[in-house]
């Protein structure tokens, strides 16, 4: 296949970057690696937004890594030339160019420039003494072993003066004999809101000293690199350690505080918003703690719990040993409980000075979380690795979903709160939570509820899925006059859905033994109206048990409603043509539920690419390019003309693939696996009988791929009445794709090691069948190299359910706003688009490395249609059917 660079003009040459012997590579690249790495370094050189597939094989984390850096290299290199030239053209010695402005003297001019000149010079030498600085401090560090155990053997004598300091509080504060009462109601302190001032923005309180020069420190050009998951980051910060930079980048990684946070009483809150919380309540508790202590003589206040990792001393040496050495995730979280500083901060800290930054895409794509993290995408690079969902993904982001038991929870939780601690709160406090009291209970009424009466026991009269606009939805739920953007401001800044969690922690479980006084009887309500949500759920999911793990983070969720609610309400402040709020119905209030689905993810990448200097969407299968054309860059603003499009062959020979397309069964029987046709008994039976002579033949491992979880499940109980998964199971071991993430591991491991023992053993059993499904877990980002997948059938093509209401607005909007391609309208490119995406990530599976070889099978008769639309799409699996109509004919 041939390799080349596509723009809106056609194909060009890749003639922008340096030659090939320049870029740095740890062995001989081949020739498709040296195209990538030259349009790579074209496309960061001229301003570009790049879109680049490489399938896998052909070392694509390895070509942005060398391509990129060594842009990055030589970027640096011509800016200290510039700098020496200009401090050199621009020395105080020498006098000013002659020339004067209309009017004005010949002095007055030439006093004008000399002081920009002297402010340049002054600028350019600040900016160099800072660098300088930077440097030694972390060659010193990189160089000076003894510097890093003094730094520690410091902080162990810090904790144990701070651990016998803590002995000696508790030893007098129980001498004292406080009363118990007194202490309790001290504790409720943090409970209570603050005062809120909603006009005046307040920076986020760092606990920080100001006057330090590295929080000034301005960020250096660099590299920001994104990828799907934790795991995907970590393997390309491998790369980048055993790649020729491995020693000179300064890396940072940067996670969530749920991947990150090393604090275990945070980290065993569970859900990522209760860590979020709490964290910056730790921190706020710090900045208070001074004033507590200085007023601990006028009142008596209760301990307020910081968290000992957040240590600016601490996360100083945190942030210089990752600058001097690359670490991946779980590297710089070891490297945070042995230095006792947080890696979430401490990896923030270290982002100004860093080249390459490597972090999740969801963090850089939602805007409040880059901002919140300190990334600045001004005149930067963004490469987004494994980008083929980043349309799908920008619109999960920004969606958001509601139930009805969620809406009446949190406003009986709200309720209580504010009726608790009415006389202690300030107006303002009491004005904002009696506007999210109205919300809710409008939100609950637009379901067809009562927010006072349990949702679990009210039946819906008009159910069915209704679509409405935002602003029709505003003006329907009669919160028209309320302001949005003020209320969402308030929930962020006064941190109420934490408050309201410790509130609901301590008073809500109905199994919490609660004081006799009039106050806290007023509670019970609040108690019997969960303990009732409860049971109404427990009563919808049946009598199913989930495990401990499951349960604990469900009743986190159900503890905290008002957290998902304040996603929803951000929602609402998307632009009336953006987005759709959709009104289900089903049953009763609490099935019910409120969702807002982003229509044009767009306008939230827009701010990213005016911003950077460059953006690299990068992956193995990119196509159809059209989508991130359209539906993306176009509709984000970006000039055609500034598009480019790269696309590379697979290093695998054609003889190392066989495609075949099965359009009937063994008995003749016609493959069509339509929502009509597939649960019929022929339909199952004769897919059991394709496997069967199938798992006779192929050695190793073989991946099925069927459309979906309840289908899968329905066909493996077909077989297993009929007898055909004994059958199946002579010869091959079979496993099922688990629902539960926490789950697939030790299933991959099992399916491993059964290919293994096979493989050693010999016998009749031949390897292992994993039943899996197109779009879940084993279908995207697993290696099922080698005999751990000798073969992969797809049964039937995996189109989206047409009939769901959010897939027919989207087509909708689409063909009002897109314009028609090949005679086609939006809505059906975008159907097909969906399957062979789908299709394309599953098959990719078999096919990881040069010598690697396996067979793909499609089962359907529709794949006939649309094995000529995948070739089209997808150049990644050109070769697979470059012999297709061979297998058709025959």
């Amino acid at each position: 296949m041939e390799s080349g660079m596509e723009t809106g003009m056609g194909t060009v040459a890749a003639a922008a970057g340096p030659a090939c012997g320049r870029f740095p590579f740890p062995y001989t690249p081949y020739r498709i690696q040296e195209q990538f790495m030259e349009a790579l370094y074209g496309a960061l050189e001229d301003g570009r937004v790049g879109i680049f597939e490489s399938p896998t094989g052909t070392g694509k984390s390895l070509s942005l890594i060398c391509g990129a850096l060594s842009w990055l290299r030589d970027v640096e290199e011509k800016k200290r030339q510039e700098e020496a030239r200009l401090l050199q053209a621009l020395s105080p010695e020498e006098p000013g160019p002659p020339g004067s402005a209309a009017g004005e003297p010949d002095w007055v001019t030439a006093f004008v420039q000399k002081k920009e000149e002297r402010d340049k010079v002054d600028r350019l030498k600040e900016e160099q003494i800072r660098r300088k600085k930077r440097e030694d401090r972390l060659e010193k560090i990189r160089h000076n072993v003894q510097l890093k155990y003094a730094a520690k053997r410091k902080r162990s004598e810090e904790d144990e003066t701070k651990r016998l300091l803590q002995l000696s509080k508790e030893a007098l504060s129980q001498g004292a004999g406080a009363d118990v009462l007194d202490q309790l109601d001290h504790n409720e302190e943090e409970l209570i809101l603050a005062e809120y001032e909603s006009d005046e923005e307040k920076k986020v309180v760092s606990g920080l000293e100001e006057d330090d020069d590295d929080l000034e420190e301005e960020h250096v050009t660099k590299i920001y690199y994104c990828s799907r998951t934790h795991s995907q980051l970590s393997q390309f910060v491998r790369e980048v350690q055993k790649s020729p930079f491995g020693k000179d980048t300064r890396l940072v990684s940067l996670g969530s505080r749920q991947n990150l946070c090393v604090n275990e009483e945070v980290r065993r809150l569970g859900a990522l918003q209760l860590i979020n919380d709490r964290c910056m309540e730790m921190q706020k508790n710090k900045h208070e703690k001074k004033s507590d202590e200085e007023n601990e003589g006028k009142k008596r206040r209760a301990s307020r719990t910081v968290c000992p990792f957040y240590s600016y001393e601490q996360m100083q040496f945190l942030r210089d040993e990752v600058l001097v050495e690359v670490k991946d995730i779980e590297q710089l979280i070891s490297l945070g409980r042995e230095t006792k500083a947080c890696p979430y901060y401490g990896s923030r800290y270290a982002i100004p000075a860093a080249q390459l930054v490597v972090l999740p895409y969801q963090m850089l794509l939602h805007e409040p979380t880059r901002n919140a993290a300190g990334i600045k995408l001004k005149d930067q690079v963004v490469i987004i690795d494994e980008a083929h969902n980043l349309i799908d993904t920008i619109t999960c982001i920004h969606s958001a979903e509601v139930s009805g038991s969620q809406l009446c929870c949190a406003h009986s939780q709200l309720s209580q709160y504010m009726e608790r601690y009415r006389k202690r709160l300030k107006a303002k406090n009491l004005m904002y939570i009696k506007q999210i009291l109205y919300l809710l209970e409008r939100f609950v009424a637009m379901l067809g509820g009562n927010v006072n009466q349990n949702p679990a026991c009210q039946t819906v009269s008009q159910t069915g899925t209704v679509l409405e606009s935002i602003n029709d939805f505003l003006f329907q739920s009669q919160i028209d006059n309320i302001n949005l953007f003020k209320v969402q401001r308030y929930c962020e800044k006064s941190l109420i859905s934490r408050k309201l969690f410790g509130f609901v922690e301590r008073y809500g479980n109905p199994a919490t033994a609660v004081k006799n006084n009039k106050e806290n009887q007023k509670l019970a309500g609040l108690q019997n109206f969960l303990q009732s949500l409860q049971q109404g759920s427990d009563k919808e999911a049946g009598t199913s048990k989930s495990p401990p793990v499951e349960a604990e983070n469900d009743q986190l969720r159900a503890a905290s409603p008002l957290m998902q609610i304040e996603g929803f309400l951000s929602a609402l402040t998307n632009a009336n043509q953006d987005g759709r709020v959709i009104l289900n119905r089903q049953g009763t209030v609490g099935q019910s539920s409120l969702k807002f689905l982003l229509l044009n993810p767009a306008v939230h990448f827009a701010k990213v690419v005016e911003e950077c200097r460059a953006v690299i969407i990068a992956g193995g299968t990119m196509q159809p390019v059209a989508d991130f054309r359209e539906q993306l860059l176009s509709c984000a603003g970006v000039d055609p003309a500034r598009v480019l499009e790269f696309s590379c062959g697979h290093v695998i020979p054609p003889e190392n693939i066989l495609p075949i397309i099965l359009c009937n069964g063994p008995s003749n029987q016609q493959l069509e696996f339509t929502y009509q046709t597939r649960d019929l008994p022929q339909m199952m039976d004769e897919t059991g009988r394709i496997l069967c002579n199938l798992c006779n033949v192929i050695p190793g491992g073989v991946v099925c791929f069927f459309p979906s979880y309840e289908y899968e499940k329905q066909v493996y109980a077909h077989w297993e009445k009929t007898g055909l998964l004994t059958r199946l199971a002579a010869k091959k071991k079979i496993f099922q794709e688990p629902k539960k993430a926490n789950q697939m591991e030790q299933v991959l491991v099992e399916y491993a090691k059964c290919i293994k023992r096979c493989s050693q053993a010999g016998g009749q059993m031949t390897g292992a069948l994993l039943l899996s499904v197109v779009g879940g877990k084993m279908s995207e980002g697993i290696n099922f190299s080698d005999d751990l997948g000798r073969c992969v059938i797809m049964v039937g093509m995996p189109y989206p359910n047409i009939k769901s209401p959010e897939l027919q607005e989207k087509m909708a909007w689409l063909d009002k706003t897109m314009p028609r391609a090949a005679g086609q309208a939006p809505s059906r490119v975008l159907i097909e688009n969906l399957c062979m995406k789908a299709v394309n990530q599953s098959i990719g599976r078999a096919i990881r490395h040069q010598k690697d070889f396996a067979s793909i099978l499609l089962l359907d008769h529709s794949s006939i249609e649309g094995s000529w639309m995948l070739c089209d799409m997808d150049q990644r699996e050109q070769m697979v059917f470059s012999s297709m109509s061979y297998t058709t004919e025959k």
